[in-house]
């Protein structure tokens, strides 16, 4: 047995989120869902491609016009 081996160790973080799993089993589901609303989304690649062909350079200091430089 490796000397820093806990087999039998359980954090409180863990011991918290198995109970609330336990508590509530739709959890996970109801996680998937929220995730698929914000990030799982289908990317449009010819829009990006075109957005990123549209972009026009900055400047290096945004504030600064073509008639202030010395």
């Amino acid at each position: 047995m490796p000397f820093f081996a806990r087999p039998h160790y359980t954090s409180d973080a863990t011991d918290f989120l198995e109970s609330l799993k336990a508590a509530r089993p739709e959890l996970e589901q109801d996680q998937r869902h929220g995730r698929s609303l914000l990030w799982d989304k289908q990317v449009d690649r010819e829009f990006q491609a075109a957005a990123e062909a549209a972009r026009v350079p900055q400047k290096p200091y945004v504030y600064q016009t073509g008639s202030d430089q010395t």
